[in-house]
């Protein structure tokens, strides 16, 4: 019972960096309040067991009001993150959810050993536009003469970098694009739907494993006789037309990709 308490009195603390006031945004009030709580949940800040505040402080805590409260801890009891107990209160399962594209999108798909998964840390490491190769342009259906924008970033781990990305998608369906890598947004699905009402509808992957190499090795800090995880991947948006060519080099000596679509 004492855990119980202390899980009540720290939660507020404990929450990860999401908006502290969900009517502070723009999105369905709920749907702000359901997404910080999962972050809170997936990213290890509320661990299994931790008892929720009443609703009434819950709603306080988020700027809501207890009927919006109410819907988003509906939604995240039905997906499995938490449960309802007459006596105790609301509780976090502590259960792996059934993952979605919203998922694998807002989420790190290297996961810990164990599992567990894992907040990472990004560096935008170059941003160009240019002429599409013949590659690009059969892989994203472009015309001869077609342009693309070419992002590139390195995400790490407990300050160790685990995860090259290149993203490649064409530039006239991004006007208005970032133009230097710093300003590039760190959730780059996310930025899609958000400014262009670009929505990533479908993902195909491919994944083989190969030597690092000199570049790759160097960026992830490894040898260039290494193994790495290789991840070829065709986004698609709700038209079914190709949005994204992304290519992932990956570490995995102590990580595991781990990715569940339904």
């Amino acid at each position: 019972m004492q855990d119980q308490k202390d899980g009540r009195e720290n939660l507020a603390a404990s929450a990860p960096g999401a908006p502290a006031r969900a009517s502070d945004t723009a999105f369905p009030l709920y749907q702000v309040v359901k997404q910080q709580i999962t972050d809170a949940i997936l990213l290890g800040h509320w661990p299994a067991g931790t008892v929720l505040p009443n609703e009434i402080a819950l709603a306080n805590r988020f700027g809501v009001a207890v009927g919006t409260l109410r819907r988003a801890l509906a939604d995240l009891t039905q997906e499995g993150l938490l449960s309802r107990r007459r006596k105790t209160g609301t509780v976090v399962t502590g259960r792996t959810p059934q993952h979605s594209l919203r998922f694998l999108f807002r989420y790190f798909r290297l996961h810990g050993a164990d599992g567990a998964l894992q907040e990472s840390r990004s560096i935008n490491l170059s941003l160009e536009r240019g002429p599409a190769t013949p590659e690009e342009r059969e892989g994203l259906a472009l015309a001869e003469g077609g342009e693309v924008i070419r992002f590139r970033r390195l995400r790490s781990v407990a300050d160790k970098p685990v995860m090259l990305d290149l993203f490649v998608f064409p530039a006239h369906r991004v006007p208005g694009f970032a133009s230097r890598p710093e300003e590039a947004p760190p959730l780059l699905y996310q930025h899609l739907l958000d400014r262009y009402g670009i929505r990533i509808a479908a993902v195909r992957e491919k994944i083989s494993a190969e030597l690092a190499g000199e570049t790759v090795g160097a960026a992830l800090e490894i040898a260039a006789t290494a193994p790495v995880l290789m991840i070829e991947e065709i986004a698609y948006d709700q038209a079914n037309a190709p949005m994204i060519l992304a290519l992932h080099h990956a570490t995995t000596a102590n990580h595991r990709y781990i990715n569940e679509i339904r």
